[in-house]
């Protein structure tokens, strides 16, 4: 099955791709281009999907490279392969021919490129790190090596939506603490539960940060098993395991 790869016109021309489940090797619950290697997924299948990958990013699949994601708002500057995957969040660089990616089950996969100045990043952005700040230091980063805030554009890939995304009253009163205005974010759920806009909320810090030009694809990752894994979607079914999408981006 041919890859399907998802885009958004806002970051043309810059080479980029957020990757949907069809056109991988494995099977099982992971069937499809799984590209997790945390994940319980054969090994020599994951790198037969990441190679199609970064394949269809034209790199070789050493230069598709990538972090060891720990929900932080850390972001690195790379300048090639990365042989130790140094713990972190988001991925920036100026030189072509490397492709950065991150790996995302719900959380959203937030892709960013200054074309002008030839700069690129790449996060993996969950509430926690969404709410720590993964987004502006991303930013931050690509700041350093010539972009300017003004002509970043931004998308945010197949993510959690709100119609999805229920919490409790903890989580709620978390992001309230951070900032009261927080609670737009939050619509109300069955009991005592919050249906969270993770999307909405992860334009919002791109905005209050200086980027202009930022979008949702407005892919659902829950709602939508035949195109993407799912985090929660697979715990609430009690699958063992769950597939990890990837998205990437190089000059």
């Amino acid at each position: 099955m041919t890859l399907e790869i998802l885009t958004s016109d806002i970051l043309s021309p810059v080479r980029h791709g957020f990757f949907t489940r069809r056109g991988g090797a494995s099977s099982g619950v992971f069937a499809g281009l799984n590209c997790g290697h945390g994940s319980s997924d054969q090994s020599e299948i994951v790198a037969i999907n990441r190679a199609r990958a970064a394949q269809a990013m034209g790199v070789p699949p050493d230069h598709l490279v990538g972090v060891h994601q720990v929900h932080s708002a850390k972001a690195v500057t790379v300048a090639g392969p990365l042989p130790d995957k140094p713990k972190a969040d988001a991925l920036v660089t100026d030189q072509p021919g490397v492709a950065l990616s991150v790996l995302t089950a719900d959380c959203q996969p937030v892709l960013f490129a200054d074309h002008e100045a030839g700069v690129i990043g790449a996060a993996h952005a969950g509430w926690r790190g969404a709410l720590d700040g993964v987004l502006e230091a991303t930013l931050d980063a690509m700041c350093t090596l010539g972009a300017r805030r003004e002509a970043v554009t931004v998308a945010i890939g197949p993510s959690i939506s709100q119609r999805a995304y229920e919490v409790g009253p903890d989580f709620f009163e978390m992001f309230l603490a951070d900032d009261p205005d927080n609670a737009r974010f939050f619509a109300a759920g069955p009991g005592d539960r919050m249906l969270f806009n993770l999307p909405g909320f992860g334009l919002h810090r791109l905005r209050t940060a200086g980027v202009d030009h930022a979008e949702w694809t407005r892919h659902c990752t829950y709602s939508d098993p035949d195109r993407f894994y799912s985090y929660r979607r697979s715990t609430h079914a009690k699958e063992a395991d769950y597939g990890r999408l990837l998205a990437a981006i190089t000059l």
